[in-house]
């Protein structure tokens, strides 16, 4: 029997499970291809399982550089919406075979990631809106004029 290709098993997965176009699939393949080389770096050449931790980390990295202001933009329009998002993603191509975990993996280790507005949306926007939405400490909101 011919072995399929990511391209193949990510169709096949799609068509299963129409969730997550193709594009989250190569995201997570190219943000953990992304992630492995940082961690083999930080471990000194040493190769090692990445955790659904790292993984967050090295995505958010890898979408960071990718797609700048865009990124939340990009990861919504392939429903991505949280890390747990990814995470199904994730769970996805290790059921597949395209990934391989360890028993210690679950799809809950990626339930506590980050707030994708947080990292993906605030860092590019303005000062001033970023000082219009957080609170000044020591002023209390001036309370409402009564109506005429």
């Amino acid at each position: 029997m011919q072995e399929l290709n990511f391209d193949e098993i990510v169709e096949r997965i799609v068509d299963n499970d129409p969730r997550y176009p193709r594009e989250a699939y190569g995201l997570v393949r190219e943000a953990l291809d992304f992630t492995q080389q940082l961690v083999h770096k930080k471990s000194r050449g040493k190769v090692r399982h990445v955790t659904g931790q790292e993984l967050l980390d090295g995505i958010r990295e890898y979408v960071l550089q990718q797609f700048g202001p865009m990124s939340i933009t990009v990861l919504e329009e392939w429903g991505i919406r949280n890390c747990s998002d990814i995470g199904e993603v994730v769970f996805k191509m290790v059921e597949n075979r395209l990934l391989a975990k360890t028993e210690e993996d679950s799809r809950a280790d990626f339930a506590k990631g980050y707030d994708f507005e947080e990292v993906f949306r605030k860092p590019y926007l303005p000062s001033s809106k970023l000082k219009a939405n957080s609170p000044v400490r020591g002023l209390k909101p001036k309370p409402s004029e009564p109506k005429a």
